[in-house]
C-alpha cells in the first residue's frame, strides 16, 4: 500500500510540475499535446503549422513547418485549415508558437478541433527555441539553416538592449536614430516623438524602406532606438539588427504602451 501511495504521490508531483511548466496545459486541458522528440520521429507523419505571425515566422521557425497565424479571421482560419486537411488525410496536424507560455498553439488547436471540426490535432507547446536547440538542423534563422543554436539570441543579451520607457524617452535625443515599427493600425495618429522618429512598419512592402533606412543608421554610427507596441516584436527584430552589423541599439521596454504608465510629472522637465 505504502509503494502505491509514493507512486501516486510521484505522479501527482509531475503532473503539477506540468502544468507549472507549460500553464497552457492547464488552461486548455483539452487540447492534445506532443512532445518534442515525438514530433521530431514522426515528421513524415504529421503536418507542422506555425500559428504565429509572418514576421516571426520568417525569422525563426521550425523547417518544414508551414504558417497559418491565429490571428487570421476565423473563416480564413477556417477555409485554410480544411484545404489543408484535404490535402493531407490520416497526418496529425500540429501548431506551435514561441514557448512554454505563448498560448497561440493552443488557441489555433482549440479552434480547429472545436469550430472547424477537425480531428488528430494537437499543440507541440514547448515552441520553437527548444526545438531550434535541440534540432539546429530542422530550424531556419532567417532563411537558413541554424546549424548552431549559438545564433540564438539569449533572453539575458536581449534584456541588455532594453530601456525602461522612461529611460528611453529621455535618452531619445537629437543625438540618436529612432524608429517605430508598429503597424499603420496600431500607430492610429499616436506617435511618442512626433517628427523625430522614422515610422517603417516590418510589413514586407516597406521592406526596401527599412533597407536604406539601416544602410543610413550604419553609415551615421548613431546609435538606434526602437520601440514596437508592447515590447514583443523587438524580440524578433533584433535578429534582423545583427544581421545587418548593428551593434548600438536599445529597444524601450513595453513598447508605446508603456507611456501611459509613465506619470506625466516625470515626462515634464
Amino acid at each position: 500500500m505504502k509503494i502505491i501511495i509514493t507512486i501516486l504521490l510521484f505522479t501527482l508531483s509531475i503532473s503539477a510540475y506540468a502544468d507549472e511548466d507549460f500553464p497552457g496545459r492547464k488552461r486548455y486541458p483539452f487540447v492534445p499535446v506532443i512532445e518534442i522528440d515525438e514530433l521530431f520521429s514522426q515528421q513524415n507523419n504529421v503536418v507542422i503549422i506555425d500559428a504565429r505571425s509572418k514576421y516571426e515566422y520568417e525569422t525563426l521557425r521550425i523547417k518544414s513547418a508551414i504558417l497559418i497565424p491565429f490571428a487570421l479571421p476565423s473563416k480564413v482560419f477556417q477555409k485554410k485549415m480544411l484545404v489543408l486537411r484535404e490535402e493531407n488525410p490520416g497526418k496529425k496536424l500540429v501548431f506551435y508558437c514561441n514557448g512554454h507560455s505563448c498560448m497561440k498553439s493552443y488557441k489555433a488547436a482549440k479552434r480547429s478541433i472545436s469550430y472547424v471540426g477537425l480531428k488528430d490535432v494537437y499543440a507541440y507547446d514547448a515552441g520553437v527555441f527548444v526545438w531550434a536547440k535541440k534540432y539546429p538542423d530542422d530550424a531556419l534563422l532567417l532563411g537558413r539553416v541554424l546549424e548552431n543554436p549559438d545564433k540564438l539570441i539569449s533572453k539575458s543579451d536581449f534584456s541588455k538592449h532594453l530601456l525602461a520607457g522612461l529611460t528611453f524617452i529621455k535618452k531619445a535625443t537629437a543625438d540618436v536614430e529612432i524608429l517605430d515599427i508598429r503597424d499603420r493600425i496600431e500607430r492610429d495618429g499616436f506617435y511618442i516623438f512626433s517628427g523625430q522618429e522614422n515610422s517603417i512598419s516590418l510589413d514586407s512592402r516597406e521592406k526596401l524602406k527599412l533597407e536604406e533606412f539601416m544602410l543610413a543608421v550604419k553609415k551615421s554610427k548613431k546609435t538606434l532606438f526602437v520601440y514596437d507596441m508592447v515590447g514583443k516584436q523587438v524580440r524578433w527584430f533584433q535578429y534582423y539588427l545583427e544581421s545587418k552589423g548593428i551593434k548600438k541599439y536599445y529597444f524601450m521596454k513595453g513598447g508605446a504602451n508603456a507611456f501611459f504608465d509613465i506619470p506625466i510629472s516625470q515626462l515634464v522637465d
